[in-house]
C-alpha cells in the first residue's frame, strides 16, 4: 500500500508532534471518561500491547452486524479527546472491511514506525442508532538501543591509488561503498614545497590531491608566510595576494593598492570582465581598488585578475564546501507488490550532492529507470511508482558528511476481488464483454470456456489493464454460450460466471409498401392488416392504441397472432379509430415495439356558427373558421345558405365552391332579421351545416342631426345642443361624435372619444379668441350620419353671467340641528365667469376650523362635522363677478336638551285633586318648550308614575289621588329635542285625608285635603260633590299652516310641509295633479305633533306641478294646494330613458322654451 508523505522530524532534526498527539496527561488516567450508556456491540475488543519504536503493530475491533440495518460508526480516540481520524497518514492507518458470509464488520488501527510518544492509552467507540459500546487498551513503546557507524570524511580526500586513471581526483566512492582502503606502495621523497612554489596557483588544488595533502587552509595560510621576491611595479603599490579562500556562502575582499590612481581598472574572472552587480562591489577608497564578492558560491571559485592599464595582477579564489551532514535519516518500509514507495531523507545543505545505494549498488536514475530521484529543498527522495518484490533490500544515502540507510521489504498481496465475474444475459449478434477486477493488479491470468482455454483471435479479444481484466466478442452467436472461468496466475481462486444467448422480436413492417408506415380507408369499411414477426422464442404480441389494449376477443376491433405473423381487424371502420397503433413483442431475449397509423377519413365536421361583423343596408359581411375536423381530407371550399329569421326555408346563395372564410350576401330586405350558415365540402362528400349565425338586421345609417345651436361659450369651451335626428331607421341610435375645426381649415378634431348619448356637448381646450366650426354626427350600429354643421363659426370668447343664488326651499327657513348631528348644506348659484363666493357670520368671517366651507363652479357646501350651540347664527354668503353681487343669508339654529322647570310648588290640596304651579326652565336648549311630562309618587314606595305628557301650561290639576296616601311631585320640561335630562320636585308633600279627620291630626304637613263645603248631620249623610262636564276636544280638520308656492332646483332634495289640527287624529293624503301618491319611492311622506311633510327626492322637470296635502276624520276633511316648479331640468335623451311619456316630453320641452325666452 503506498506510504503517506507526513513529515515525522522537522528540518532542524527534533522530533514533531505527528498525528497521535502527545497522548493524554498523567494526571487525567485516572479520571473517569462521560460516554453514554452502554451496549454490547463489540463482539471482538483491542487489546493493550507493548512493542518497541521504529516497529509496527495493530488493533481490530469486530462487529456483528445481523441485527443492524446499516453500518456502524466507530471512533478511535487517544486520551479523553483526541479524534485519529483526522490523523492518519504516515504513521497511522484506519481500516474497514466486511465479511458478507459471517455478517462482521472488521475495524483495524495500523500503528507504523511508532514512536516514544505514541505511548499512552487508546479508546475505540462504536456508535448504531441509539447503542453506544466502547472499549479501552494501553500501548506501550520501549526504546530500541541502536549503533551508529562513524566515517572519516577526511579519507575523501586522500588519494584512491596512485597508478589509476582517476589518480588526482576526488574520489567519493571509498567513502560511500564503504569500501576498505588499499595498502599503497611507499613513494620516494619529494620536496612539496618547490613544487608549490614555482606552481601557478590554479594548481595548488590539483598538486595538493596529488601528494595526499588534506589541509588545504593550513597549505594556504603557511604560503603566505613564506617571503617572495617581487618585482617592483609601475602601477600597482600593492598587488593582489596569490590565493584567497572563504567558506561557501560568505563575503570576501579583493584589495588593490594603485601607484597611480589616475590608471584605469578592470577586473576579470577567468579572463572575462566583471561588471558591477549587487554581487560584485567596487569600491575606491584612495588609492585601493577594492572588489567585494558576496554570498560566494562554488562558481565563484575561480582565477581573478586585475589589469591597470599594460600591467596585471591575478590571485586564485578557493570557495570550501562544508561537509553535508544527515539530518534525517531514511526509515524502513514495508509494503506490498504494486505499491508506491518513496524513501526520504533530510542533509544539512540545500543542493547537496547524494548518491542512493541499493545493496551497496549505486542505484540506477535514467529515464527508463524504475527508480526516480527528486530533492526539495534539503530533502531527497527515491521514489518506486510501482514496487515488485525484486525491490526489497537496504537502501542507504550517502553524503559528504554521513551516510543513512533503511530495509525495505516488499512482501505479495492477497488476493482481493473487488468485482467477480457476473452471469449475463446476452442478445444474439450483441457484443459480449466480461469484466472482473482483482487485486494486486500485476497478476496474469487465463480465461476458459466450458473448461477449455480460450485464445485470442479476430472476433476475441482479451485485455488486462492494472486491475482490470477483460474478455471481449465483437458479435456474440449460440456457440458463445457457456460458463466462463477466469484463474488468476499464482492463486488458487477463480472467478467464474455464466452466459446465456438470446434472440430478440422483431416487427417487419418494410412488407406493407406503405408509405410512412400509414393506412388510409374510407369509413365505413372494413380493414385486416397483417403484419410479418420473428423471435426466438416466439413473442407475446400484444396490439394498443394509446393506453387501451386491444383484445382477440373483441367484437368490431380485435387481435390476432398466429405463426410468424399478427393482424389488427376492424370490422366497419369509423373516425375514432384513427390514430397511431402500437405493437408490441416481447419474450426472454427482450421487447420490440413498432407503431403503423391507420387513417380513416370521412365527411368534414360541420363549422362553427358564422359571425356576422359588418352589416349595411340590403348587405352584410360574414366570416367563419374552418371546421375543427376536415374528415382527414383537406377542405375544397363552402356553401352558404340564408334564410329569414321567421322562416323555415333556406335559400343556397352560390353554386361554385367558396375557397375562402368569408362572403358578402346581398339583396336582403332592412330592417328584417336574417341567419346564415355554412357546408364545408372535402373530396369525401358535404358536411352537416353549421349552427345559424346570431340575427342579424341590415340597417341604414340615420339622417343627420337638427336644430344644432350654440348654448354656452367661455374663454377655452364651447357648448352646443342640438335635436335628434327625424330619421333614425331601424338600427337606432347609438350616440353622437361631435368634431371642430379652426375656421378656414380643414382638420375636423374629433371632442368627445367616447359616444355621448345626450344632445348637448361642451368642447374644452379651445384657445382663447380663435374662431371655430362645429359639426355633429349620429351614430348607430349601421355607422355614422351625414353630418349637421353651425351655419357660422363661434368665437370662443366667454360672456359674462351675473351672479344668482338659488337658495333651496329649506334652506329659507330656519334651518335646525340639533347638537352633535352634522350640518351638511348645500346652497348652488349660477354665473360666469365662476363666481367668487365668501361667507360671513353675524357679519364676521367664518373661523375655517370651525367650519368647513368647499366652493365649485355651481354650489357652495357649508359642513360642520359636530354641532355646537354656538355655531347657530345667521350666515351671509356673497356671490361675486367682477361688479356684479348676490347674496344670502341662511339661518342655522343648533337646538339642544333643556334644563328642569325652576320651581314647582304645590298651590291647593283638596278631596283627591292637588293643584301645581311651575315657571318655565331657565335654558330652553335654543329651542321653545314644547311641553311638560309631570310624575307622582307616594312616599311609602317612592316610585314615580307618570301622570300626563306633553303638557303645555305652566299650572295643573293632579286628579283621582288615592285617599289617605301620601303624595310627592316632579316636573321634566321638554323642546323638540326631548325631555330634559333632570326634573324638579316639590319640596314639601300633599296628604290625601280622609272624611272626618280633623286637621289638626295632620299638622305635620304643609297640605292637607280639605272639603270646600261640607256638614256633618246627625244620622251621618253623604257629602255632596260638584259635578263638572268633560270638555268636549273633538274638532274637524284644519290647516293652521298653508303649502306654498315653490321653486326646486333639478337634481336636489325639495320639501313641501304644512300643519294641520284636528280630534281624532287625521289621515293625510298627498296628490299631484289631483291624483293621489302611493307606493312611489321617489316621495316620503312625513307626519309629527301635526306638521305634515313631502319629500321629494333630486326633483326633474317632470316632477313639477300642482301638490295637494289633504286631511280626512270622522268630523270633516280639508285640503291646501301650491305649485311645485322644477328649474334645470333633463335633456330629451334622459327623459326617455326614465320613461316619461312622449306627449308629456313634448310639453316640458315647450314650456321650458317659453320659459328660456321670457328670461
Amino acid at each position: 500500500m503506498p506510504e503517506p508523505t507526513k513529515k515525522d522530524e522537522t528540518p532542524n532534526g527534533q522530533p514533531e508532534v505527528w498525528s497521535l498527539g502527545d497522548g493524554q496527561a498523567p494526571e487525567d488516567l485516572d479520571k473517569p471518561i462521560d460516554t453514554p450508556p452502554r451496549s454490547t456491540l463489540l463482539i471482538e475488543s483491542p487489546q493493550s500491547a507493548s512493542m518497541a519504536v521504529g516497529g509496527d503493530i495493530s488493533f481490530v475491533a469486530k462487529v456483528e452486524a445481523k441485527d443492524l440495518l446499516r453500518k456502524p460508526t466507530v471512533k478511535w480516540f487517544k486520551g479523553k479527546w483526541m479524534d485519529l481520524a483526522s490523523k492518519t497518514g504516515k504513521h497511522l492507518q484506519l481500516k474497514e472491511t466486511f465479511d458478507r458470509q459471517t455478517k462482521i464488520h472488521t475495524f483495524e488501527m495500523h500503528i507504523i514506525k511508532a514512536k516514544e510518544n505514541y505511548a499512552g492509552n487508546y479508546r475505540c467507540e462504536v456508535t448504531y442508532k441509539d447503542k453506544f459500546d466502547s472499549c479501552s487498551f494501553d500501548l506501550e513503546v520501549k526504546e530500541a538501543e541502536t549503533g551508529s557507524q562513524n566515517i572519516d570524511i577526511r579519507s575523501a580526500f586522500k588519494r584512491s591509488s596512485e597508478g589509476q586513471e582517476d589518480a588526482g581526483e576526488l574520489d567519493f566512492s571509498g567513502l560511500l561503498k564503504h569500501r576498505e582502503p588499499k595498502q599503497q606502495d611507499d613513494a620516494p621523497d619529494v620536496d612539496v614545497w618547490e613544487i608549490l612554489k614555482n606552481a601557478r596557483p590554479d594548481q595548488y588544488e590539483k598538486i595538493a590531491f596529488m601528494y595526499g595533502i588534506t589541509d588545504l587552509r593550513g597549505l594556504l595560510r603557511r604560503m603566505k608566510k613564506i617571503p617572495k621576491e617581487e618585482k617592483k611595479s609601475e602601477a600597482f603599490a600593492k598587488k593582489l595576494e596569490p590565493a584567497y579562500q572563504v567558506d561557501k556562502g560568505g563575503k570576501i575582499r579583493l584589495v588593490v593598492d594603485l601607484a597611480d590612481p589616475t590608471v584605469e581598472l578592470k577586473w576579470y574572472k577567468n579572463g572575462q570582465e566583471i561588471r558591477p552587480s549587487p554581487k560584485y562591489i567596487f569600491e575606491h577608497k584612495g588609492t585601493q581598488r577594492i572588489m567585494v564578492i558576496n554570498n560566494c558560491s562554488m562558481n565563484d571559485d575561480a582565477a581573478y585578475s586585475v589589469a591597470a592599464g599594460d600591467e596585471k595582477c591575478a590571485t586564485e579564489l578557493f570557495v570550501k564546501e562544508l561537509p553535508v551532514k544527515i539530518v534525517k535519516g531514511i526509515e524502513p518500509v514495508k509494503t506490498t507488490v504494486n505499491e508506491r514507495i518513496e524513501l526520504e531523507c533530510e542533509v544539512s545543505e540545500e543542493g547537496a550532492q547524494v548518491k542512493w545505494m541499493k545493496n551497496g549498488v549505486e542505484v540506477p536514475t535514467g529515464v527508463r529507470s524504475r527508480y526516480r530521484v527528486k530533492s526539495e529543498g534539503t530533502k531527497h527522495f527515491l521514489v518506486i511508482d510501482d514496487a515488485s518484490r525484486e525491490d526489497t533490500g537496504t537502501y542507504s544515502l550517502m553524503a559528504s558528511g554521513g551516510t543513512s540507510e533503511a530495509h525495505v521489504k516488499v512482501d505479495l498481496k492477497p488476493l482481493k476481488i473487488y468485482q467477480d465475474l457476473q452471469d449475463m444475459t446476452v442478445k444474439l449478434g450483441q457484443p459480449l464483454k466480461l469484466h472482473c477486477e482483482i487485486y494486486p493488479g500485476n497478476v496474469p491470468g487465463r480465461w476458459y470456456r466450458n473448461g477449455q482455454l480460450i485464445q485470442p483471435n479476430d472476433r476475441i479479444t482479451i485485455i488486462h489493464r492494472n486491475k482490470v481484466h477483460r474478455l471481449e466478442i465483437e458479435a456474440s452467436s449460440l456457440h458463445d454460450a457457456g460458463d466462463y472461468t477466469f484463474v488468476p496466475e499464482g492463486y488458487s481462486q477463480s472467478l467464474s460466471a455464466k452466459i446465456h444467448i438470446i434472440d430478440p422480436p422483431r416487427v417487419h413492417l418494410d412488407s406493407l409498401n406503405f408509405p410512412d408506415n400509414m393506412v388510409t380507408i374510407v369509413a365505413g369499411n372494413k380493414l385486416r392488416l397483417e403484419i410479418p414477426i420473428s423471435g426466438e422464442p416466439a413473442p407475446r404480441v400484444v396490439w394498443m392504441k394509446g393506453e387501451r389494449v386491444i383484445l382477440e376477443s373483441g367484437h368490431r376491433v380485435r387481435a390476432e397472432t398466429y405463426g410468424d405473423q399478427t393482424s389488427l381487424t376492424i370490422d366497419i371502420t369509423e373516425r375514432e379509430d384513427s390514430g397511431n397503433y402500437k405493437i408490441v413483442l416481447q419474450n426472454e431475449a427482450g421487447e420490440a415495439t413498432a407503431s403503423v397509423k391507420i387513417k380513416v377519413v370521412d365527411i368534414p365536421d360541420p363549422p362553427e356558427a358564422p359571425l356576422v361583423p359588418v352589416v349595411g343596408g340590403d348587405w352584410c359581411s360574414m366570416t367563419w373558421e374552418p371546421p375543427k375536423y376536415d374528415g382527414g381530407s383537406p377542405i375544397l371550399g363552402y356553401f352558404i345558405e340564408r334564410k329569414k329569421k321567421q322562416s323555415s326555408r333556406w335559400m343556397r346563395l352560390n353554386f361554385d365552391l367558396i375557397k375562402e372564410t368569408s362572403f358578402e350576401p346581398k339583396k336582403m330586405i332592412e330592417g328584417v332579421p336574417y341567419e346564415v350558415r355554412i357546408f364545408a365540402v372535402n373530396a369525401i362528400g358535404v358536411s352537416k351545416p353549421s349552427e345559424p349565425s346570431k340575427a342579424f338586421t341590415p340597417l341604414a345609417v340615420t339622417s343627420e342631426p337638427t336644430m344644432l345651436v350654440v348654448d354656452d361659450v367661455t374663454d377655452t369651451t364651447v357648448t352646443v345642443k342640438w335635436r335628434p335626428p327625424e330619421t333614425i331607421g331601424a338600427a337606432g341610435l347609438d350616440g353622437y361624435i361631435v368634431e371642430y375645426c379652426i375656421e378656414g381649415a380643414n382638420d375636423w378634431v374629433v371632442s368627445n372619444t367616447e359616444l355621448t348619448e345626450k344632445t348637448k356637448y361642451t368642447i374644452t381646450g379651445l384657445t382663447p379668441g380663435s374662431k371655430i366650426l362645429v359639426r355633429v354626427r349620429a351614430i348607430n350600429a349601421a355607422g355614422a350620419s351625414p353630418p349637421r354643421t353651425l351655419q357660422h363659426s363661434v368665437l370662443v370668447k366667454e360672456v359674462i353671467e351675473p351672479p344668482k343664488i338659488r337658495v333651496p326651499r329649506h334652506l329659507k327657513q330656519t334651518y335646525t340641528r340639533r347638537v352633535g348631528e352634522a350640518v351638511n348644506l348645500v346652497v348652488p348659484f349660477m354665473g360666469k365667469p365662476r363666481p367668487k363666493v365668501t361667507w360671513l357670520k353675524e357679519g364676521n368671517p367664518i373661523e375655517p376650523t370651525h367650519v368647513s366651507i368647499r366652493n365649485t363652479d355651481c354650489d357652495s357646501i357649508i359642513f360642520i362635522r359636530k354641532a355646537e350651540r354656538s355655531h347657530s347664527g345667521k350666515y351671509e354668503m356673497t356671490v361675486q363677478v367682477e361688479n356684479h353681487v348676490d347674496t344670502a343669508i341662511i339661518d342655522i339654529q343648533i337646538v339642544d336638551l333643556p334644563g328642569p322647570p325652576q320651581c314647582v310648588t304645590i298651590e291647593d290640596v283638596w278631596g283627591g285633586n292637588v293643584a301645581l304651579v311651575w315657571t318655565p326652565p331657565k335654558d330652553n336648549g335654543n329651542s321653545p318648550i314644547t311641553g311638560y311630562t309631570i310624575q307622582k309618587a307616594d312616599k311609602k314606595t317612592m316610585e314615580w308614575f307618570t301622570c300626563i305628557e306633553h303638557y303645555h301650561r305652566t299650572c295643573i290639576t293632579i286628579t283621582e289621588l288615592v285617599v289617605g296616601n301620601e303624595y310627592f311631585f316632579r316636573m321634566y320640561s321638554e323642546n323638540m329635542c326631548g325631555l330634559s335630562e333632570a326634573a324638579t320636585q316639590t319640596k314639601k308633600s300633599a296628604l290625601i285625608v280622609k272624611e272626618g279627620i280633623s286637621p289638626h291630626d295632620t299638622a305635620q304637613h304643609q297640605y292637607h285635603a280639605q272639603p270646600h263645603s261640607f256638614t256633618l248631620p246627625p244620622t251621618g249623610m253623604q257629602m255632596k260633590t260638584h259635578e263638572f262636564n268633560d270638555r268636549d276636544f273633538k274638532e274637524a280638520p284644519k290647516f293652521t299652516q298653508p303649502l306654498i308656492n315653490t321653486f326646486a332646483i333639478a337634481g336636489y332634495n325639495a320639501t313641501l310641509n304644512c300643519s294641520v289640527r284636528a280630534n281624532p287624529r287625521p289621515k293625510v293624503i298627498w296628490m299631484k295633479n289631483k291624483i293621489a301618491i302611493l307606493d312611489d319611492p321617489r316621495y316620503r311622506m312625513f307626519s309629527n305633533q301635526g306638521v305634515c311633510t313631502l319629500e321629494i327626492r333630486k326633483p326633474s322637470p317632470y316632477d313639477g306641478g300642482m301638490y295637494t296635502c289633504k286631511a280626512i276624520n270622522d268630523l270633516g276633511e280639508a285640503q291646501v294646494d301650491c305649485k311645485l316648479e322644477v328649474k334645470g331640468g333633463f335633456t330629451f335623451y334622459e327623459l326617455m330613458q326614465r320613461g316619461v311619456p312622449l306627449h308629456l316630453i313634448d310639453k316640458y320641452m315647450n314650456e321650458h322654451k317659453i320659459v328660456e325666452q321670457e328670461k
